[in-house]
C-alpha cells in the first residue's frame, strides 16, 4: 500500500462516529455534536473542505464509487464533507433517516416538488404560504402540467374535499407566512397517507427547535435553513428531509441532474449556526410571546388585528400549543391601511425594516410591497395579505428596548 494509500484509510478511520449512538442524544445534544466528522488532525471545530472534485487512488476506485458500489466523494455537485456532515445533523434534528442540503429554500421548496411529480398530476396546496410557493403553484406547476389546487389550510375539510384521483402531493407551511396560519399536522398528514399522497411541509417559521412535522406524519419536510438555522443573516441555504428511500430514489436524481448545491462555505456556517439553534429559537419564542401582550391592547384599540399563534386570540392557539414546543419569534399584525403600516415602519429606531426572518435581530416588514409583492392583489387579498399587514421577527434584544421602540413607533402611526 502508497503512503497516500495508508493516509487515506487513517482519515477514513478517525472520521464521522457511530450513527446509533447519536440517535439516542437529546436534542440539544444532537445541535451541538450531530454530524461531527473529524479528520486525522483531530480538529474540534468541523472542518470546511472548499472543493469541487476529488482525486483518487487508481481507476477502479473511481469506477466504484460512480457505479455505487463504494463509499467516498466524486465531485462536489453530488457529495462533499463539510455538506455531509450539515446534512447529518439536520437529519438528527429532525428526527428524519435523511437529509439533502440546499442552496436556498426555494431551491428546497422548488426541488421538493419537482422531483416527484409530472405532467397530469395534481397538487393540492395552503392558500396562505410564501409568496414564491404560491408562485411555484401557481405560474410553475401547472406550465409543465401539473394541476393544482388552493385551499384555506385551516379548514380540515377542504383537504379532503380537494382531493382527486391524481392527487400526489399535500403541500403546506405552518406557521404560514405571514398570516400565521396553523394546520392540523396530524389530521392532514393522516389524511394524506389513507389517500397515497405525499406531504410536503415547509418548517421554516419554526424550524426543527420547535417542531418536528415527522412526529405527526409528515413525509417530507423542507426548509429555508437561510432563517432560524442560520439565525443571523449571514447566508443562503436549504434543505430537505425525509426517508433514505424516498432521499435517495426520488429527490436525488432530480437534483444530481439540476444542481441547487449548496456551497460548502454555506453549509458550514449553518452547520455552526445549528450549535445555538435551540437555545436562541426558545429565546426569540419568549420574547414574542412578550411583544405580542405588549402590543394586543395598542392594536385591538386602533380598530387593528393580531397574529400570534402565541397568544390566546389567535383561533389555532391551542393546537399550535400543542404541535409546537414554542410558537416562534415570527407574528403579524394589521393596522388597517398601507399609509399607517408605513409610518410606523418609518418611525422605528431600534427594529430594522427587513424581509428576512429567523435572524438574531428583530426584524419588520410590510409583506404587501415586499415579500407578496410579486403577487397580483386578487392573490394577495385571497391569502390575506392586506395592505395594513405588518410581520414582525422579533430577535435577541433586550425587550424592553424593544417595546419602547415599538411604542413611539405606534405613537407616530397615531396608535
Amino acid at each position: 500500500m502508497t503512503s497516500r494509500q495508508t493516509k487515506r484509510v487513517a482519515m477514513k478511520k478517525t472520521t464521522g462516529m457511530d450513527r446509533a449512538a447519536t440517535r439516542n442524544w437529546r436534542p440539544a445534544t444532537r445541535a451541538v455534536r450531530g454530524g461531527t466528522w473529524r479528520s486525522e488532525h483531530g480538529e474540534t471545530s468541523e472542518a470546511l473542505f472548499l472543493t469541487s472534485g476529488y482525486t483518487y487512488d487508481d481507476a477502479q476506485t473511481v469506477a466504484d464509487r460512480f457505479a455505487g458500489d463504494a463509499e467516498g466523494m466524486t465531485y462536489s455537485r453530488l457529495q462533499n464533507p463539510t455538506v455531509a456532515m450539515l446534512e447529518e445533523r439536520i437529519a438528527l434534528l429532525e428526527g428524519a433517516e435523511a437529509c439533502r442540503a440546499q442552496a436556498s429554500g426555494m431551491a428546497a421548496m422548488t426541488a421538493a416538488l419537482l422531483c416527484q411529480v409530472s405532467a397530469g398530476d395534481h397538487v393540492v396546496a395552503a392558500r396562505a404560504a410564501f409568496g414564491s410557493c404560491r408562485w411555484l403553484v401557481d405560474e410553475l406547476l401547472p406550465k409543465f402540467g401539473v394541476e393544482t389546487s388552493v385551499i384555506d389550510s385551516a379548514d380540515d375539510a377542504a383537504w379532503e374535499a380537494a382531493i382527486r384521483p391524481n392527487t400526489k402531493v399535500f403541500f403546506f407551511e405552518t406557521p404560514a407566512n405571514p398570516t400565521l396560519d396553523v394546520v392540523d399536522l396530524k389530521h392532514v398528514c393522516a389524511l394524506a397517507k389513507a389517500h397515497g399522497i405525499t406531504s410536503v411541509v415547509d418548517n421554516a417559521f419554526a424550524s426543527p427547535a420547535l417542531q418536528r412535522p415527522m412526529e405527526f406524519g409528515a413525509d417530507v419536510v423542507a426548509y429555508s435553513a437561510t432563517k432560524l438555522m442560520d439565525g443571523q443573516g449571514r447566508v443562503l441555504a436549504g434543505a430537505i428531509c425525509g426517508s433514505e428511500e424516498w432521499i435517495n430514489e426520488t429527490l436525488m436524481p432530480f437534483q444530481r441532474n439540476t444542481g441547487p448545491t449548496i456551497s460548502a462555505f454555506n453549509a458550514w456556517v449553518v452547520h455552526k449556526g445549528l450549535e445555538t439553534l435551540q437555545l436562541r429559537a426558545h429565546k426569540q419564542s419568549e420574547q414574542a410571546v412578550a411583544l405580542g401582550e405588549f402590543l394586543e391592547p395598542r392594536i385591538s384599540k386602533g380598530g387593528g388585528r393580531m397574529l400570534h399563534p402565541g397568544l390566546p386570540s389567535h383561533p389555532r392557539h391551542n393546537l399550535a400549543k400543542a404541535q409546537m414546543d414554542a410558537t416562534g419569534p415570527i407574528f403579524a399584525f394589521d393596522v388597517g391601511t398601507r399609509a399607517r403600516a408605513f409610518a410606523l415602519l418609518d418611525a422605528l429606531e431600534l427594529i430594522d425594516i427587513s424581509n428576512n426572518i429567523g435572524d438574531a435581530r428583530s426584524l419588520m416588514c410590510h409583506p404587501a410591497s415586499s415579500t407578496h409583492a410579486g403577487m397580483s392583489e386578487e392573490g394577495r387579498t385571497e391569502m390575506d395579505v392586506t395592505e395594513g399587514l405588518l410581520r414582525i421577527n422579533v430577535g435577541l434584544e433586550d425587550p424592553a428596548d424593544l417595546m419602547e421602540d415599538l411604542d413611539q413607533a405606534l405613537a407616530a402611526a397615531e396608535l
